[in-house]
């Protein structure tokens, strides 16, 4: 760990800054999640509902399909005969659910006309009508649930890796940023003991030094042979040179 981070203060302050952007991305990825887990529950009401509603329609369409056979005859032959054109196409949207983009299947009119319109005029006709209902009904209950079952499965991908994420971030990043920072700062507290230690040593040096230089100055003022600084300062400098031995000197 020491080859690789330097314990130095440049490094501290790096590391710190490190530790709070992973913290806040750490709460953002919460929140995030703590959304996407709501709507990924409503999505699975919503899909429990569909497909609750969805077999007692599926079951009320195809025996009134029989309904209308028994009292219209065998017309799915007419219907195959015609020119088959959608009446009903499905659109894809899109969704964003914190930063999360589920697809959104909406179904829409294309205008066209049926061209069957003449089935039942000889009997069943208000059958044929009935059948065509609930099957429209069917069909936008089927497209309902393959949009609800798409984002489903998007969402749930979506939350898996946003889970990863905070668990990384978690029990992983910011532990070994923690570490570091401990680290580093036991080293800076090492250095600091010994920098106090070494100017210890220094400064008990020099008391030793000048009391030394204590020692010495009382004994050569014992012994009459120590001389003040202030009486060699009074001496005059200039009184050790003569100005005439220098032609160049002018006073």
């Amino acid at each position: 760990m020491s080859t690789e981070v330097p314990p130095t203060r440049m490094n501290q302050q790096i590391f710190k800054v490190k530790k709070k952007a992973a913290e806040s991305g750490h709460k953002l990825l919460k929140k995030k999640a703590d959304a996407l887990k709501v709507k990924f529950r409503d999505y699975a009401k919503q899909i429990a509902e569909t497909k609750g509603s969805m077999s007692s329609d599926a079951s009320s369409a195809f025996f009134s399909l029989t309904q209308a056979e028994y009292a219209a005859g065998n017309f799915k032959q007419k219907v195959a005969e015609g020119s088959m054109t959608a009446r009903i196409r499905v659109g894809a949207g899109v969704d964003n659910v914190a930063g999360v983009k589920l697809p959104v299947f909406t179904p829409f009119e294309t205008g066209a006309t049926a061209d069957n319109q003449s089935l039942g005029l000889v009997g069943g006709g208000k059958k044929i009508v009935a059948v065509r209902e609930k099957f429209s009904h069917l069909l936008q209950i089927l497209i309902k649930l393959a949009s609800l079952q798409t984002s489903f499965q998007t969402l749930d991908e979506a939350l898996k890796v946003t889970n990863r994420r905070v668990n990384a971030l978690e029990n992983v990043t910011i532990p070994k940023i923690q570490k570091l920072l401990d680290y580093i700062l036991r080293e800076l507290d090492e250095l600091e003991r010994e920098d106090f230690t070494r100017l210890k040593l220094v400064q008990s040096a020099k008391e030793a030094h000048q009391k030394e230089a204590e020692a010495e100055k009382k004994k050569l003022i014992a012994a009459g042979k120590y001389k003040h600084a202030d009486k060699a300062n009074e001496e005059d400098i200039t009184a050790q040179f003569d100005a005439q031995d220098d032609a160049d000197v002018v006073f």
